[in-house]
């Protein structure tokens, strides 16, 4: 299963990210739809749990161009269609012409198996396609591999990020970050400057799904990577998004700090007025939306709690006015350290993390290290 876009995006404060338009409590700035849970892939921390064969209960691509209608209309451009793998579905070049058509700018998540060749990609970008996100979850083959549970995985993923580039469309590359990758963040950070790619979208495992707690990594180990991030992006000759650790924007802030002898509310003050100004961070249901293969809305796709269905009610109804999505946009709600945080509002810590951990979906991240 292919991890972007299966949850919220934590943009940090960079000149590369420009400010949006759109006020959060309104609309989303990301939609992900995952078109279908099928994957030939048997990754061991697939959020889908996901299986070879399609679900008949899916979204038709009739719902599916209504879905676009209502998205283009809460003022949202950016769409990601995700899965399983979406190349599973016959009809996945048809849907992207019709998210085109709506108005929107679709990319694609597909897994890195036989479905994916120069001719779907080309057959993509004819379609509307704009952007290929790759997985990369290890800095060899034999590391790779075994996580994505398929011999020969690492080298068609390699291959098929240079078939990206060539058929004109912007590559990038994902990493889920586990107690099994952690320690060759390194070579995959080199691999990921070799293939060209613009953005590195580095994922912070979220236990559900097949993800076991096993996999995940020590809060201190987090940190330690956060800021080994943040001394890379500023070298790196590709732009590096966090998902799923939120306080990555704690942790820019207090480095940023640090380096200029400013205080971090000067900081804030200078990226507002800055041309790349100050991004606000999105998070589980703050500025993201995930639309299930059934058509279920949740906070993010490691989130399963269901905030509606679309073949039910609208999606700008679920976004704006559920009561799960009002609350988790509310920082003032937040329990434990994050309730007790300078930063609630900047970050607010990862909610369906604090989710799979406490079962309280405004608990405390504990994959976060800072004690306020």
């Amino acid at each position: 299963m292919r991890e972007s876009g299966s949850s919220s995006t934590d943009c940090a404060i960079s000149p590369t990210y420009e400010v949006g338009t759109l006020d959060y409590n309104r609309a989303p700035f990301l939609v992900i739809w995952e078109v279908t849970q099928a994957c030939d892939l048997a990754c061991v921390h697939c959020r889908a749990s996901a299986l070879p064969r399609r679900d008949p209960d899916e979204l038709s691509l009739a719902q599916a161009r209504e879905i676009f209608s209502q998205i283009r209309r809460m003022g949202t451009r950016l769409l990601v269609l995700t899965g399983g793998d979406p190349l599973k579905r016959p009809d996945i070049f048809e849907l992207i012409a019709a998210a085109r058509e709506a108005g929107l700018n679709p990319s694609l998540s597909p897994s890195a198996t036989p479905l994916l060749t120069r001719e779907s990609l080309s057959k993509g970008r004819l379609a509307g396609l704009t952007a290929v996100s790759l997985s990369l979850d290890g800095a060899t083959a034999a590391s790779h591999d075994d996580f994505r549970g398929v011999a020969g995985s690492f080298d068609r993923t390699l291959a098929m990020a240079a078939e990206v580039r060539g058929a004109g469309l912007e590559l990038r590359i994902n990493t889920t970050v586990t107690v099994r990758s952690v320690d060759e963040m390194a070579g995959i950070a080199r691999l990921v400057a070799e293939t060209g790619a613009k953005i590195w979208s580095v994922f912070f495992l979220v236990p559900t799904g097949r993800a076991e707690t096993s996999l995940q990594i020590t809060p201190e180990r987090c940190e330690e990577t956060l800021r080994w991030l943040y001394d890379l992006s500023r070298t790196a000759p590709y732009r590096i998004k966090t998902t799923e650790a939120p306080h990555y924007r704690r942790v820019v802030l207090e480095m940023m700090a640090a380096e200029s002898g400013k205080s971090i509310d000067e900081i804030l003050a200078a990226s507002k007025s800055a041309k790349g100004r100050f991004m606000p961070g999105i998070n589980d249901a703050r500025g993201f939306v995930f639309i299930s293969h059934k058509g279920e809305v949740y906070p993010s796709g490691f989130f399963p709690l269901s905030a509606g269905n679309v073949r039910e009610t609208g999606l700008s109804l679920i976004y704006r006015d559920s009561v799960l999505f009002r609350d988790l946009r509310n920082s003032s709600l937040l329990a434990g350290r994050c309730g007790r945080c300078r930063y609630r509002s900047l970050c607010g810590g990862s909610r369906a993390r604090a989710y799979a951990a406490t079962g309280n979906p405004v608990g405390e991240d504990p994959l976060c290290a800072y004690d306020p």
